[in-house]
């Protein structure tokens, strides 16, 4: 028997025992949350954007989800064996699942959704497919992948938001997976199922009475409000019209008012798959970014401590390059430091020629804030009268989330704010971002900013393949090193993520994926 065999039938004989001396889960009741902003899609096979994951992750499924110690949970897979040379992995699926629409769930739908559909719609399922030498089903309930050489990190990929299954028989005949407008039928295996959508109004999910896990969900229905404004947020909390508001939901300084009401609990937990990193995306491909030194000059105008405790109201940890703290294989010793130095930032333009003219204008440089509400317009707001005082003039182009995700994944933009999830291992957070192959048209958790190191590619390459740790350690420090040296992103924090909730709402954040988790466990303690 496996490690990682034991390790989810030890998960589970722990969750049986707790469950059986804690308070019965009661049956019944609609949970209310905030999703914002409305995301424009919940399909997860082609829809990764923050707000598709938390409404979609209830719908959709994948064969685990992870603990809060990032150890595999069974979902669709009910068990798995990794052979001796970590190269094959074998998954047995769990029998007489059906998608919503009652079709059966087999192995067909897996092999459909690796070999076929989601290398197409998500950049990240392409590059991890690229270690895979086969993916066969010898049955109904069996799937085997066969990797061409070791890859430690691969399990990360079988969570519901990366590793989406999808139901295979919808798109019989579909060639074009990224448009066709069979992606507009919300089809899963989850605990809920789409009720109704009301554009500009909510989503609400209702209860799959099919489920697979018999007994759940306990929630008869779950409302996705969508609310324009932070401060009609904060009052749809304040005032119990909704139950649990998330980071970014309302401004980062109302949040420890709001959790010191009664009957209200605060968490930070829920990210430990995640862990987001917020970043400033700078366009190589234009100049003057393509200098390092211009790069430098930003990171010396801008200070991200202010960031951390104004901006973000303390819910952040400072970073200096693509690994933040607690991060597998984080190397402090060898990351190059961006002090807040706006004389130094201006030495750096001199030093380039880049002189001031009357009105002290350097260069022309165009900003995309990532709208995810005012906080972040605040955050670009901040940086552009930062980068003005140095002669960087900046513009803000402010768009919808739509446009936004458009311009950043086609490379229409100087600067634009972004953030990425770190997915548990640097071969799958880290390698997205900065591999020189993984560049545009490939959504915004990909190398946007044309960043192009050949040694680069290679330490991510190798770190990602080498199954001893140590010596992955010593790789990553390099990939660390060369990163932080060139600074073809701007890191400004980790991003501490804090839920707010109602305590009768029991099991809201219990595993590593946190509320992307697919809130079967959870009920209303009335």
């Amino acid at each position: 028997m496996t490690t990682l065999r034991r390790l989810a039938l030890a998960l589970g004989t722990a969750l049986l025992a707790s469950t059986a001396t804690a308070q019965a889960p009661r049956a019944g009741g609609t949970l209310n949350l905030i999703v914002n902003p409305e995301p424009p899609g919940i399909n997860l096979g082609n829809a990764k954007l923050g707000p598709s994951s938390f409404v979609g992750s209830k719908v959709y499924e994948g064969l685990i989800s992870l603990s809060p110690k990032l150890e595999p949970i069974p979902r669709l897979a009910q068990s798995w064996t990794i052979s001796p040379d970590g190269k094959t992995y074998t998954f047995k699926l769990r029998p007489n699942v059906k998608w919503h629409d009652g079709k059966p769930f087999t192995s067909a739908d897996v092999l459909f959704s690796f070999k076929q559909y989601l290398p197409v719609t998500f950049a990240r399922t392409k590059l991890i497919m690229e270690q895979v030498a086969s993916i066969d089903a010898p049955d109904d309930m069996t799937v085997v992948f066969k990797l061409k050489q070791p890859y430690p990190a691969f399990m990360y990929i079988f969570e519901a938001t990366g590793g989406t299954i999808m139901p295979r028989h919808l798109y019989e005949g579909v060639t074009d997976y990224r448009s066709t407008p069979i992606n507009n039928t919300i089809v899963g295996t989850g605990p809920f199922k789409i009720g109704e959508w009301r554009r500009g109004a909510y989503i609400k999910l209702v209860k799959n009475p099919d489920y697979w896990d018999k007994g759940k969900p306990y929630l008869d229905n779950l409302y996705f409000h969508i609310v324009p404004d932070a401060a009609g947020r904060s009052i749809a909390f304040e005032s119990g019209k909704v139950d649990a508001i998330r980071a970014g939901d309302v401004e980062n300084f109302e949040i420890a008012r709001l959790a010191a009401a009664p009957g209200v609990g605060l968490t930070k937990a829920g990210w430990e798959f995640l862990q987001p990193v917020g970043f400033l995306n700078m366009n190589l491909r234009n100049k003057p970014l393509d200098d390092a030194r211009f790069r430098q000059a930003i990171a010396h105008a801008i200070d991200r401590q202010f960031i951390i405790k104004n901006i973000f109201s303390t819910f952040g940890e400072p970073v200096n390059g693509p690994f933040p703290p607690g991060y597998a294989f984080r190397d402090t010793s060898v990351e190059t430091r961006y002090a807040y130095d706006p004389a130094r930032a201006k030495a750096l333009l001199d030093e380039m020629g880049l002189k001031a003219g009357s009105d002290g204008t350097r260069v022309n440089l165009r900003l995309l804030p990532l709208p995810y509400g005012e906080t972040w317009q605040r955050l670009a707001e901040y940086t552009r009268e930062r980068l003005n005082a140095v002669g960087i003039k900046t513009t803000i182009a402010a768009t919808d989330v739509p446009g936004w995700f458009s311009r950043v994944s086609a490379g229409d933009f100087d600067l634009a704010y972004n953030f990425v999830y770190l997915l548990g291992d640097p071969a799958i957070g880290v390698s997205q971002t900065y591999l020189s192959t993984n560049q545009l048209n490939r959504g915004t958790a990909a190398n946007v900013d044309g960043y192009v190191n050949k040694d680069v590619d290679s330490l991510l390459t190798r770190a990602e393949q080498e199954p001893k740790a140590e010596d992955r350690a010593r790789l990553y420090s390099d990939l660390q090193k060369t990163l932080s040296r060139d600074l073809p992103i701007l890191w400004t924090h980790q991003m501490v993520m804090p839920t707010v909730y109602r305590t009768k709402v029991k099991n809201l954040v219990s595993t590593g994926l946190g509320m992307n988790e697919n809130f079967s466990d959870v009920w209303i303690d009335k």
